[in-house]
């Protein structure tokens, strides 16, 4: 099991609002787009290797909601091994917050709070 990437959330009401200082100001480009959540990525030219995607690349997420009327999590962790996450998350007593469900967007996940209160969204691309 691996974990492969691991982004930061930001709660706002209008995402929209964020474009003009990630995207304007410090050239990130906006690499998903969903209207209630868009993420943003630093340009190609930060990584200096021919090895670079969207997924390696640093990343952020501005987010009016979490998806499905969630709660925007504070991070988002994708793994590369979802059903044994869950399967260690139930065997270590931890409550689930939500999930897991699969979200019309292609990914499987849920949400749990990490041992500091975290509101943690792990997932895995379908």
């Amino acid at each position: 099991m691996a974990v492969r990437r691991i982004q930061h959330n930001i709660a706002a009401k209008n995402v929209e609002a964020a474009r003009s200082f990630y995207q304007d100001i410090l050239e990130m480009d906006p690499v998903m787009d969903l209207g209630w959540i868009v993420t943003y990525a630093g340009s190609s030219q930060t990584r200096t290797d021919q090895t670079s995607t969207d997924q390696t690349r640093p990343q952020l997420s501005i987010a009016s909601q979490g998806g499905s009327d969630t709660e925007v999590p504070d991070l988002s962790i994708e793994v590369d091994n979802f059903e044994e996450v869950h399967r260690r998350l139930l065997s270590a007593g931890i409550a689930i917050a939500y999930g897991p469900v699969d979200e019309p967007w292609g990914v499987r996940r849920l949400y749990v709070k990490d041992p500091f209160g975290t509101l943690v969204n792990i997932l895995a691309h379908r």
